[in-house]
């Protein structure tokens, strides 16, 4: 049986505790906690943290010799958290990683000077890893159409409401720019009927809540689907089930667009999550303005939002450069 987000949490925080010095173990477990009740983070963010910590914990006893306690944290110089860093490096974590590593460990320094505990400048004082930005990589209209079609998988030896279900639940990516996560984080009385409402109230990142449309036919997907599901849809339970019945693993949606990839003949980078860019990057193309887009999409910062009018002004090069005479003339030139 599948764990819950909370019992992952629970062993993440148990595999970290149980490698701490008794003080640090105290220290470590009233920052989790402060990370759950003040900070209001999902048991998947927690998980992420402990685990980074985890293991920035380990390559910093390696480095000093010894597991460090709270004396030894206050001690750190920049030269340390760099040799963490450095170790990393070695081998092979790229800077995103490394920066997770970074801002965990500085979660908890920032923990250890509220309550008093030492002070840990070191952590602060060494510049994070640099990320090269890259654009996401959306699919076209006429492909995300087909990700959400039925049809596209009907000689597969699936049971007929299980293509539904998928389709329904690919269909509401698109059509609403949801992260997967939050997709399969809908109750069934989130979603009303088709022809009673055109938009539903989503949990994203942080537990923070925001309102996104649906379209027409996206809610009768999903009617259909709920109409042909075998197990009986409770309106406080989960609106997307697995075929035995509990919630739906965001692992069968990722699984589903793999295969329909070699289908559609599509590339490695249409994944579910590529239907989330797919709708921001359509919205845009359409006309729809940053502000809105980045209401829809759930985010903090507008600057996260600006990344998809780099992508909208990539692919204007693009269909220039394929069709403008001049475009062909002035790269076969430079050729």
């Amino acid at each position: 049986m599948a764990m819950s987000d909370v019992q992952k949490a629970e062993r993440a925080e148990i595999a970290l505790l149980a490698g701490a010095t008794p003080d640090v173990a105290a220290a470590l477990k009233a920052w989790l906690a402060r990370l759950g009740h003040e900070r209001r983070l999902s048991a998947k963010t927690r998980e992420a943290y402990a685990r980074d910590m985890t293991g920035f914990l380990q390559h910093l006893a390696r480095h000093l010799g010894a597991t460090p306690d709270l004396a030894a944290f206050s001690e750190l110089a920049p030269r340390d958290v760099r040799a963490v860093i450095a170790a990393k490096r070695a081998e092979g974590i790229e800077p995103r990683t490394q920066m997770r590593f970074l801002a965990a460990a500085r979660s908890f320094g920032r923990h250890l000077e509220r309550e008093g505990l030492g002070k840990v400048g070191a952590l602060t004082a060494v510049r994070a890893p640099s990320i090269p930005r890259t654009l996401p990589r959306p699919v076209s209209v006429a492909d995300a159409k087909k990700l959400a079609d039925p049809d596209i998988r009907a000689g597969e030896a699936r049971e007929g409401w299980v293509l539904m279900r998928d389709a329904a639940v690919l269909a509401l990516l698109y059509g609403s720019g949801l992260r997967i996560s939050e997709a399969l984080g809908l109750k069934r009385r989130d979603m009303p009927a088709p022809g009673t409402g055109d938009h539903i109230t989503v949990t994203g990142k942080g537990g923070k809540t925001r309102m996104v449309p649906v379209l027409p036919h996206v809610l009768k997907a999903i009617d259909a689907y709920a109409a042909a599901c075998p197990f009986a849809l409770e309106l406080g339970g989960p609106l997307f089930v697995g075929e035995k019945g509990g919630p739906l693993s965001p692992r069968i949606v990722q699984r589903v667009v793999e295969q329909l990839r070699g289908a559609l003949g599509l590339p490695d980078s249409a994944t579910p999550h590529a239907l989330r860019h797919s709708f921001a990057t359509h919205l845009l193309a359409r006309g729809g303005d940053l502000r809105s887009i980045q209401e829809l999409l759930g985010h903090a910062s507008l600057s996260t939002t600006q990344i998809y009018a780099a992508v909208d002004a990539s692919a204007l090069m693009a269909s220039w450069r394929a069709a403008h005479p001049r475009a062909r003339l002035a790269d076969s030139k430079e050729g």
